[in-house]
């Protein structure tokens, strides 16, 4: 499907922001508007665990899978743990909140990525947070910029869903029998409609 460059443009834009602290120890702004005690996380590895198709790996030996996420950014807060984050744009006059039925799927990112830190003996808090930044439409006129309010919305992860999951995912693999679709798959939807047509 096409990319989504808006967004794209958004993270990357963040990302060089909080770069810019990251070299100096620095915590932002917002995370201090929010109480959090943390500062970005200094390290060498940080542009590899943010690059699509590479992010923090593992090896999973039951299945023998490659599993890997890329991960927006990491903060640490004073007692060595880290803080998994991930920005997220968005455009709407609702609050900000993680209760919609599509940002289930946000919950579920950020427990992985959790998880990856984790398998890699890394100290990873349960706390993790969202950096929305949401583009105000109620301006008079667009005058080639967007105005964003930024928000941070704090998870709670659970990862232990993660391991029996790529174990499921390795035995339909290698099954014989094809698995029945969801029905609140739009994928699996649109290939039911598409194939009255064949």
């Amino acid at each position: 499907m096409p990319g989504y460059t808006l967004n794209s443009a958004v993270d990357e834009l963040l990302k060089k922001e909080f770069d810019l602290l990251r070299k100096n120890g620095q915590t932002h702004e917002l995370m201090e508007q929010y109480g959090i005690d943390a500062i970005p996380y200094q390290d060498d590895r940080m542009d590899t665990w943010r690059a699509n198709f590479t992010g923090i790996s593992v090896d999973h030996e039951p299945t023998k899978f490659h599993v890997f996420g890329a991960v927006d950014d990491v903060w640490i807060n004073p007692a060595g743990e880290f803080y998994i984050v991930d920005y997220k744009s968005t455009s709407t006059q609702k609050e900000i909140s993680l209760e919609d039925q599509y940002k289930q799927g946000y919950k579920r990112q950020m427990d992985f990525y959790q998880w990856l830190f984790r398998q890699n003996g890394f100290k990873v808090s349960n706390r993790g947070f969202f950096v929305f930044a949401n583009a105000d439409k109620n301006l008079p006129a667009f005058d080639g910029k967007l105005n964003f309010k930024m928000t941070i919305v704090e998870h709670t992860g659970d990862d232990s869903w993660v391991e029996d999951t790529i174990l499921k995912a390795h035995e339909c693999l290698n099954s014989e029998t094809i698995p029945n679709s969801n029905p609140d798959c739009e994928f699996c939807n649109y290939r039911h409609a598409s194939h009255k047509f064949d």
